[in-house]
């Protein structure tokens, strides 16, 4: 079909599919594109290409289909180009630095969209600038990401998930330089040389021969090793954990964290938690969830507490798909399993954190340069504990 041929009768919406055909080089989306507007499918056309995601703190999150509202190969190159723009501002060393890149295992086989692809068209972008670029071979968890950028020294980092969300979306998550999410007025600025730069850059497509390039680097191998010795300066009962009986079962929720956290375990000394077998191998048609997200409680731990009745476990450990989401929960003495808030997680974590280092401070002179920090939505437990204990709390 001709892009000349193609009309709705809504001139602006008209004007955006066509640059849109004119831009788009995956069949997949443009044949769902010529087939909405063939079949006058006006009102999808309009949830497709009426408005661009928008880019905040969080970077983009929506479903994977064709359109400037969806999570596609174009948005992609779009978002990476501005973002690469972005960077080559705010960084003269961005050349020498470069940035890290993990996916995870999502997929949308109708729109040929997925998490890898995504993440090797970002690579081609930023490989077509002439800047070096940490592509993971594999899938990661999110963790992985933030911590390359902090141990190399690199300028940012993009992990490709939409983590928690459900089967059909995907993300693009943003770090800085200092290995946390861009904060204002970051985003914004990263939106306005999106829009900037819509039109792909000639070499933007060529994943394949980006793949090949010697800016191109695979951090797996080393990171794998550097992230689970970094972790083990928190392990502080080495002995305890090597003897413990406790019993622990594990779920990735069809996600990236299975391996991952076998790592940890015996990064920690800890014997392995039983995996919910179901749930083990990542899926991006998550089979056993309607909402891949361990924070909905009961309805995703239900295979969890199966196994832990069967294998005699009384601790439940979850992980949303890409593995910086924890639940856990607790089987209690009548039998009934307690699933904690998030509030009640950051207070135990905080308050095992306060122990450990004052077990290991004598000075207690030396709280006073101790801060603990929770987001602005989260219980102030942390508080009350701050003022009895005297550290710092924001």
């Amino acid at each position: 079909m001709e892009n000349g041929s193609l009309t709705t009768g809504d001139t602006e919406l008209d004007q955006a599919v066509r640059q849109w055909l004119q831009y788009d080089k995956n069949p997949k989306t443009a044949s769902m594109v010529q087939d909405m507007v063939k079949e006058g499918a006006v009102e999808a056309l309009k949830k497709c290409f009426s408005s661009r995601m928008e880019f905040g703190t969080a970077g983009l999150r929506a479903a994977m289909g064709p359109g400037i509202s969806c999570m596609n190969d174009l948005t992609i190159i779009q978002t990476t180009q501005g973002f690469c723009r972005y960077l080559e501002d705010s960084f003269k060393n961005l050349k020498e630095r470069g940035v890290v890149i993990g996916y995870d295992a999502r997929a949308h086989p109708a729109s040929g969209g997925s998490s890898k692809r995504f993440a090797s068209l970002a690579a081609a972008v930023f490989i077509s600038r002439g800047v070096p670029v940490h592509l993971f071979s594999d899938i990661t968890p999110t963790p992985f990401v933030p911590f390359t950028v902090s141990h190399l020294g690199l300028c940012a980092g993009i992990m490709v998930t939409a983590s928690h969300n459900p089967k059909q979306d995907n993300g693009y998550k943003v770090y800085w330089e200092n290995g946390a999410q861009i904060v204002s007025p970051h985003d914004k600025g990263i939106s306005t040389a999106i829009e900037e730069n819509l039109e792909p850059w000639p070499e933007s497509w060529n994943a394949e021969d980006a793949l090949k390039s010697p800016l191109l680097k695979d951090p797996y191998q080393d990171i794998h090793t550097q992230y689970f010795k970094a972790i083990q300066k928190h392990c502080h009962h080495r002995e305890i954990n090597k003897s413990s009986e406790v019993k622990i079962v594990h779920t990735s929720v069809h996600g990236v964290g299975h391996a991952f956290v076998q790592s940890a375990f015996k990064a920690f000394e800890l014997h392995p938690p039983y995996a919910v077998e179901e749930q083990k191998d990542p899926d991006p048609d998550f089979p056993t969830v309607k909402y891949p997200n361990p924070e909905e409680g009961e309805g995703v731990l239900t295979l969890s507490f199966a196994l832990a009745e069967r294998e005699g476990a009384t601790v439940v450990l979850a992980n949303d798909p890409d593995a910086d989401r924890l639940a856990i929960a607790e089987k209690q003495e009548g039998g009934q399993w307690r699933v904690f808030s998030g509030n009640e997680l950051g207070a135990l974590l905080g308050w095992w954190m306060f122990r450990c280092w004052k077990q290991q401070n004598s000075d207690t002179g030396a709280v006073k340069s101790l801060y603990m920090l929770s987001s602005t939505v989260s219980s102030k437990i942390l508080r009350a504990i701050a003022l009895k204990e005297g550290f710092h709390f924001e």
